[in-house]
């Protein structure tokens, strides 16, 4: 088996946390370090990007990437979590969804919103994490926070229930969207399925299984679902050096980009070595000359 460096996108099964889900992939890859890339909710499907090995060191290069999502929010009472996995906290009530004032609710939830994380969730309460005080039953108070709903489409709504698709920024909380739909309408609501698809580049269609990922594992073949590290972040052009470059980037020092290639005004560019492998993500300091800010080697 190959060095175990890069990214393997994940559709994760609905039922267990990112950080379990994260886990049963560090136990195929033999101990391997994997990161995860934004956490998706137990109830919750699909994309989550995993960084494996020294590509974990790219993760705060992806801080700030879209997610898509598209979700089934049931109307007629809201939960304790936001979601079916959550309590009913309303008296549950018979509705029959009018798909033009649902879409005219959905206007207000388009573009910059503030939005309040619902109790359940990864926000930290004066230094502790809001699920952990929720589930001691300990009063959560979270304030609103910043967030862009960049497209909000009702695919389909019959009966109580509504199909929507979300293109959100990092931080957006689809089941934050539902209770507060839920509570414009007056009927309350809540997530009854959710599943990404999408994170920044990382699409639905190239993720794998825990299955998949389980029978390339038994084939012998698990290195064939990672991304390499070149090929992450390619909104970040590539700077390809010599051998003495390679070395000077191994010691820290700054390197220079020729005058003739593209990447030369670029803040940011991945220096890959005459081997073909990721060197280092380097930063301009300096009209053609890089400082390595994150190296692998």
């Amino acid at each position: 088996m190959r060095e175990m460096d890069g990214a393997i996108i994940l559709d994760k099964p609905a039922g267990i946390t990112s950080f379990i889900a994260a886990r049963k992939v560090r136990g195929l890859l033999g101990g391997a370090k994997v990161g995860h890339l934004g956490t998706l909710d137990p109830l919750g499907t699909g994309v989550l990007p995993l960084l494996v090995g020294r590509a974990t060191r790219l993760a705060r290069f992806y801080a700030g990437h879209s997610r898509e999502y598209v979700a089934r929010i049931r109307f007629g009472w809201a939960t304790s979590t936001y979601d079916a996995d959550g309590d009913a906290v309303t008296e549950k009530r018979d509705v029959e969804l009018d798909a033009a004032a649902l879409e005219a609710a959905l206007q207000a939830f388009r573009g910059a919103i503030r939005q309040t994380p619902p109790p359940v969730s990864a926000k930290k309460v004066d230094g502790v994490r809001a699920y952990k005080l929720a589930r001691r039953r300990e009063p959560v108070k979270l304030e609103p926070v910043a967030v862009e709903i960049r497209e909000l489409e009702l695919l389909e709504a019959s009966g109580d229930a509504a199909t929507v698709r979300c293109l959100c920024s990092a931080g957006t909380y689809i089941r934050s969207l539902a209770q507060d739909l839920g509570a414009a309408l007056g009927c309350g609501a809540h997530v009854q399925e959710l599943r990404r698809t999408h994170v920044g580049d990382f699409g639905i269609a190239d993720a794998r299984t825990l299955d998949d990922l389980e029978a390339l594992r038994d084939a012998g073949q698990l290195a064939d679902a990672l991304l390499p590290p070149t090929e992450l972040l390619p909104d970040i052009p590539v700077l390809r050096v010599d051998a003495a470059t390679a070395s000077r980037i191994g010691h820290g020092a700054d390197f220079r980009a020729s005058p003739f290639v593209r990447q030369a005004g670029e803040r940011l560019v991945k220096a890959v070595g005459p081997d073909g492998r990721l060197l280092c993500l380097g930063e301009a300091v300096a009209p053609r000359v890089y400082h390595p800010i994150t190296v692998f080697l």
